[in-house]
């Protein structure tokens, strides 16, 4: 659960001259929702080999999102607003919990919450590997997250890195991005299936 919200990162929208900060801001004021492909790297401060995954998402603001692992493992997270449910097929068992304990201030509420700055601080990073990047700190420091890095290419996130308070760095590149796309009315809707195994409120 905690390399979920490592990983949920970013997204967006402006002028190809915009700072990142524009084109952050830009975003949130004309996507509404979107749906795309990511790949994921997660390496820990022990140096270990990284970790790496791929998958989709969809997400509409506010509260709803769905965040689904394909490779290497099948793990799907669904916000409907409400609830987040974490779904684990090799174990066939479901984890739920109210949606402002789970995400809270992690990375995914830059995403899907009600404003873009209520849990982080945003602030210019200047340019790296061809991204404007912005950087968002959260607010309080009694959180998981240290800083959440967020990479802007021709308005479009290109880049997240989210750096935990465990040593651990999340990078996401997003591989496909389409801003406010027509989403199938079930996409934020999880049942659990049946004989699964529900885990929490």
């Amino acid at each position: 659960m905690r390399i979920f919200f490592t990983l949920c990162g970013l997204f967006f929208f402006g002028p190809a001259a915009a700072s990142g900060l524009d084109q952050l801001q830009a975003f949130w004021a004309n996507t509404h929702s979107a749906q795309g492909t990511f790949a994921q790297s997660v390496a820990t401060k022990s140096g270990r080999k990284p970790q790496n995954s791929t998958g989709h998402f969809a997400f509409a603001r506010p509260g709803k999102l769905r965040w689904a692992y394909e490779k290497p493992y099948k793990l799907l997270l669904v916000a409907d607003g409400e609830k987040l449910w974490s779904f684990d097929a090799d174990l066939n068992q479901v984890t739920v919990s109210k949606m402002d304990k789970a995400l809270g201030a992690s990375p995914a509420a830059l995403l899907t919450g009600e404003s873009l700055d209520k849990h982080f601080t945003l602030t210019e990073a200047g340019v790296a590997d061809g991204f404007e990047i912005v950087d968002a700190t959260p607010k309080t420091a009694d959180g998981a997250f240290a800083r959440v890095r967020i990479g802007m290419r021709d308005n479009l996130p290109r880049l997240m890195e989210v750096r935990d308070n465990f040593g651990q760095t999340t990078t996401l590149l997003f591989t496909e991005f389409q801003p406010n796309p027509r989403l199938a009315k079930d996409t934020f809707r999880f049942v659990p299936p049946k004989g699964a195994d529900v885990v929490g409120e």
